[in-house]
């Protein structure tokens, strides 16, 4: 039985997923696309950076509720 994910989970994963891409830019092109985007290190990038460091901490907790497996 797979559990629905809600607004909060979507949120993060939706995050993540923004987070992940990044570093795959900084990574391979070494380019931010939020700094890019917003202004190195500007208060808006600062709280996009701020928000994907804190989904990922959520999805750290909340993925192992959608992968159990029920019996």
């Amino acid at each position: 039985m797979m559990m629905k994910l809600n607004i909060w989970d979507w949120i993060a994963f939706i995050l993540v997923i923004i987070g992940a891409l990044n570093w795959g830019l900084v990574g391979f092109f070494n380019w931010d696309l939020v700094a890019a985007i917003f202004g190195a290190m500007s208060m808006v990038s600062r709280i996009i950076y701020a928000l994907v460091g804190l989904a990922g901490i959520y999805m750290i907790f909340a993925m192992p509720m959608y992968t159990r497996k029920s019996k």
